[in-house]
C-alpha cells in the first residue's frame, strides 16, 4: 500500500530552486509544489524547460513563475535575489545551481576551465545568494535555506572530476555549517550531499561507471533525483525545525571512500 502524502504541509510558503530545469532541481521544485508552495522557478538559459517544469508545478494549484539568471556572473547573484523577493516573501531558498562540466562541449575544457566555472557556479553563487537571502529571512524571522554538496567530497575520489568537486563541494558543505551559525536561530541551514544519482551524465556514462554506482551503494541501485527532492521536503518542513547545520547524505549508504557493507561483505 502506498504510503499518504501529506500536501498541505508547505501551503502559504514561497520557495526558489536554482537550476530547476532539470534533474534534482526540477524533482525539488515539483515535490515542493506537491507539498503546497508556491514555486519560482530559476534556469540560466534553458527557458523551455522551466517552462515545462512551471506548467506541471500549476497542476498542483500553487503559483509559479520562471526566472532566468546566469551565475556565472557576480551581478546575477544580486539580481537574482532582488527578483525573488520582488515576486514574493521568500521563505525557502534552494540552491541546487550547478556547473555541468561532464558533458556536452565542457567534457572537452581543461581542468582549468572546469574548475574555474565549478567555483563560480557551485561555490560563489551558493555562497553570495545564501548570505544575501540570509540577511533578508532573518531580518524577518524565519526562514530555510538548503545547499547541495556531494557525499565523496568528505572522503575523496580519483581522478579530475573527484578532484575539482570534492574541492567545489567541500567548500559548500563547510559554507553551510557556518552559515547555520550566523544565522541561528531565525534562520535555518542545510545540506544535501547526494551520492550515484542518475541525473543526464548517469543516463549517458560507461558500463563501469554504471556497475560501480551500483556496487558503492548498499541499496543496489542508482539514486533518482526524486530520492534527494523527498529529503529536500522534510528539511525545509516544519518536520525538521530542530534540524540545522547539517549536511545529509542521499547517497542509499555509501561508506567512506566508497565502500559500502555489500561491497566489502563480498
Amino acid at each position: 500500500m502506498a504510503e499518504a502524502r501529506d500536501v498541505t504541509r508547505l501551503t502559504g510558503q514561497s520557495a526558489v530552486v536554482t537550476g530547476a530545469s532539470t534533474g534534482i532541481g526540477r524533482a525539488i521544485a515539483v515535490e515542493l509544489a506537491r507539498a503546497g508552495a508556491n514555486v519560482l522557478v530559476h534556469t540560466r538559459a534553458r527557458r523551455d524547460k522551466a517552462l515545462e517544469v512551471a506548467a506541471r508545478i500549476r497542476r498542483s494549484g500553487v503559483a509559479v513563475d520562471v526566472v532566468l539568471a546566469d551565475l556565472t556572473e557576480p551581478e546575477a547573484y544580486r539580481t537574482l535575489a532582488e527578483r525573488a523577493f520582488a515576486w514574493s516573501d521568500v521563505d525557502i531558498w534552494i540552491n541546487n545551481a550547478g556547473a555541468d562540466v561532464l558533458t556536452g562541449d565542457a567534457a572537452d575544457w581543461t581542468f582549468a576551465r572546469k574548475l574555474e566555472r565549478l567555483w563560480r557556479v557551485d561555490v560563489m553563487a551558493t555562497m553570495q545568494l545564501s548570505r544575501n537571502v540570509g540577511q533578508r529571512m532573518r531580518s524577518r524571522g524565519h526562514g530555510v535555506i538548503v545547499n547541495m554538496g556531494w557525499d565523496q567530497a568528505e572522503y575523496g575520489m580519483e581522478g579530475d572530476s573527484g578532484e575539482m568537486f570534492a574541492a567545489a563541494k567541500g567548500a559548500v558543505m563547510a559554507f553551510s555549517r557556518s552559515l547555520a551559525k550566523s544565522l541561528a536561530p531565525e534562520v535555518r541551514v542545510n545540506c544535501l550531499a547526494p551520492g550515484w544519482i542518475r541525473t543526464a551524465w548517469g543516463e549517458k556514462t560507461s558500463d563501469a561507471w554504471q556497475q560501480r554506482a551500483r556496487e558503492e551503494c548498499l541499496l543496489d541501485r542508482w539514486g533518482r533525483p526524486e530520492d534527494v527532492a523527498r529529503v529536500c521536503l522534510f528539511l525545509v518542513s516544519p518536520d525538521a525545525c530542530f534540524v540545522t547545520g547539517q549536511v545529509l547524505h542521499v547517497n542509499g549508504g555509501r561508506g567512506p571512500a566508497g565502500e559500502a557493507g555489500r561491497v566489502a561483505s563480498r
